[in-house]
């Protein structure tokens, strides 16, 4: 591809789109993006490793940048262009408003889809069983009774699908579908089977229709579940993307719920017990040449029940003479890694016996689905012993993931994965979560893919990309490129204000100064956001201000959407509005203008290192002599921080203040680095 046509068509495209926005106002460092973007895809800075990581202030405009930059590119070069987002909210800006807005003005042209995954589809032969009743398809877990507000949606469900005016997606159903509800309705990756058909379901039409387009947007999770299974299985293989991730600050958090596993030991035996209950129904269906298969499967079963009994018996004897002894929330987290000696052995007996169960049960489901194309009579049978199989196999897969997390060798320079057991009513559910997840996301997809620009307002941390380098994987000199542009917002025209306070947020009596302190800066303003570090306190302080006659739109208490709405009615009628939210209102939140004015943050949001992921992640960086609070608690904080910050200016026009209640900001010595990495607000002390 001659270098001249690509910078042709984005200078050209760049020139019908500022012409056909009224009052077009160009922005230099969005432009400035586009050029550094198209610098990498070209490989002006590395011809075998095209990424960059950029962060880019509010009000740069990044969507636009990487689509006038990523498009053309891509279109040239028949690659598909996959842009990844962290929030629904930015998924929906990118697929009704900018990619709508740049399509006409684009050469090449370009069509677009959005991407789900598959439990946002029902599963068409589940909502028909279920709406009819079937006895054949009595395979859900939580199927025995539905309540008349449940049937009731079901039905319309049903009818709406029946009628065609619904597509079979959750999204598009007007009203919240019942969460118990559509757990049985979804679309599950171990249940459809092939032998039948896909040309009826919502997921694969959808599915389908990603072939067809040049440019899909999808979630993180998805993203990344896709590349954990190798690429290519819902979204193109990384070799044939142009990867943009959007809000790339969540990737490793994301990488790591990817790669955790977890098993309830007691659930799972049951599980299986009730599967072999079941197996005598199957004798008929596989027919003759199925009774061997089926025999050794129930053998396999009847190995693998004592393998979880006895690893379930010897924890819950550790457990009871107290040489384990889980917290108060009844989690016990192994230390560096380390597991007692008697559960390896047991892991180790559940890891062969799960193995030869699988074996036996992929055996047993090949048969049936033969079966199946020779006697479509019983296809509704078959089907439903199908997808109980397939349940086993997830059930199955799940149990191998843990064995193997559990029971992985930790070489002397490699960071152990969290690994934990958690008690609770009768259950023991063992954990485990992979720390450094670099090495993944280089094996998934950095060294796959054709090119990757991240994005975000806030890559770096405390000034410096060194954090996110880390987490996501990167070296310093592997040829990433990296750019840091600061938005163009005037932020000195908005006021940052650090009260003298008497106490700090370790204090027993914060909370107390929390609703004597909210109060006196809500006063005389008509647009509020109050932002907290724990629904606790939010509730408290809430209760606290009621009592005293404020009337409040509290998380929790509507959906984000609903709350969202009332505030800007109240606001655009002239009535002041105060928004409680906690850590998720210190993201993705856009109040422009007159809908907020006043951003109030109760707290620093360091967090508290109780997660027995968190926990584990400071003990290597201490066992490795490093300072998990400055290398680990610093930066995150300071990342969390800039982005609640962020909530008060969205437009050049905004205007209005920040009041911080931590004092710890000016009596303690990080403090002055959690500052000087915000945007130069101007600062007050009062």
């Amino acid at each position: 591809m001659p270098n001249a046509d690509y910078r042709t068509l984005v200078r050209d495209n760049y020139r019908r789109l500022s012409q056909s926005i009224q009052g077009f106002n160009p922005r230099r460092e969005q432009n400035y993006l586009v050029a550094e973007i198209g610098k990498v895809l070209l490989g002006h800075y590395d011809r075998t490793r095209r990424i960059l990581v950029a962060e880019a202030g509010t009000g740069i405009g990044k969507s636009l940048a990487y689509l006038q930059a990523g498009i053309p590119w891509a279109r040239l070069n028949q690659k598909k262009l996959i842009i990844s987002t962290a929030t629904l909210a930015l998924q929906e800006q990118l697929v009704d408003k900018d990619l709508p807005l740049f399509q006409p003005h684009c050469r090449p042209d370009f069509t677009f889809a959005l991407a789900k995954g598959r439990a946002r589809y029902c599963c068409v032969r589940r909502l028909e069983a279920l709406a009819r009743g079937d006895s054949q398809f009595s395979l859900f877990d939580a199927a025995d009774s539905l309540s008349p507000l449940q049937q009731r949606q079901l039905a319309e469900l049903w009818q709406a699908w029946c009628g065609k005016t619904w597509l079979g997606d959750r999204d598009s159903w007007p009203q919240p579908v019942d969460d118990a509800l559509w757990q049985q309705l979804q679309a599950e990756r171990h249940h459809c089977q092939p032998q039948l058909g896909h040309g009826h379901c919502p997921f694969h039409l959808a599915r389908a229709e990603l072939d067809k387009v040049d440019i899909i947007v999808v979630n993180h999770a998805l993203l990344l579940a896709d590349l954990k299974m190798g690429g290519g299985v819902v979204l193109p293989e990384p070799e044939q993307c142009l990867y943009i991730l959007d809000e790339a600050h969540h990737i490793a958090a994301v990488a790591r719920e990817q790669g955790s596993a977890r098993l309830a030991l007691r659930q799972a035996r049951r599980g299986l017990e009730q599967f072999n209950k079941g197996l005598g129904s199957f004798s008929d269906l596989l027919g003759e040449e199925g009774q061997q298969p089926l025999g050794r499967l129930q053998q396999a079963l009847q190995q693998l029940l004592p393998a979880l009994t006895t690893l379930y018996s010897r924890l819950d004897g550790a457990l009871q003479r107290k040489e384990l002894c889980p917290d108060e929330q009844g989690c016990l987290r192994f230390a560096t890694g380390e597991l007692p000696g008697f559960m390896d052995e047991g892991l180790s007996t559940l890891k062969e016996d799960n193995k030869a169960f699988g074996r036996a049960l992929e055996r047993v489901q090949g048969l049936l689905g033969e079966q199946l194309k020779r006697q479509p009579a019983k296809a509704a049978a078959m089907e439903a012993a199908l997808a109980v199989l397939s349940q086993q196999q997830l059930r199955g897969e799940q149990t191998r993931d843990l064995c193997e997390l559990l029971l992985r060798p930790i070489g002397p320079k490699q960071t152990p994965p969290a690994r934990w057991l958690e008690q609770a009513s009768q259950e023991l559910t063992l954990c485990a979560t992979p720390l450094a997840v670099g090495h993944l996301l280089e094996q998934w997809c950095w060294s796959r893919a054709a090119a990757v620009v991240m994005v975000s307002a806030t890559l770096t941390a405390l000034n410096d990309f060194g954090y996110f380098r880390r987490a996501v994987g990167l070296k310093a000199d592997d040829g990433s490129h990296y750019l840091r542009l600061h938005s163009p917002f005037d932020y000195r025209s908005a006021r940052l204000i650090i009260p003298r306070l008497d106490c700090e947020p370790t204090d027993a009596g914060f909370d107390r100064l929390l609703a004597e302190q909210v109060p006196v800066w809500l006063a005389d303003q008509d647009a509020s956001l109050v932002l907290f570090s724990s629904y606790r306190q939010m509730q408290g302080v809430a209760e606290a201000l009621r009592a005293k006659g404020f009337s409040l739109l509290v998380q929790g208490e509507a959906s984000r959407q609903a709350l969202l709405q009332l505030h800007k009615q109240q606001c655009d009628g002239s009535r002041p509005s105060v928004l409680f939210g906690t850590g998720s209102f210190a993201e993705g939140l856009d109040l422009p203008g007159h809908y907020l004015t006043n951003l109030i943050i109760t707290k620093l949001p360091f967090a508290v290192p109780t997660s027995p992921v968190e926990e584990a992640m400071a003990e290597w960086i201490t066992l490795c002599g490093g300072n998990a609070f400055m290398q680990l608690a610093m930066p995150e904080a300071s990342r969390k921080l800039i982005q609640a910050c962020g909530r008060l200016l969205r437009t050049e026009t905004d205007h209005g203040r920040i009041v911080l209640l931590d004092k710890r900001l000016v009596s303690r010595r990080y403090g002055a680095a959690l500052l000087d990495a915000l945007p130069p607000f101007t600062r007050e002390l009062s």
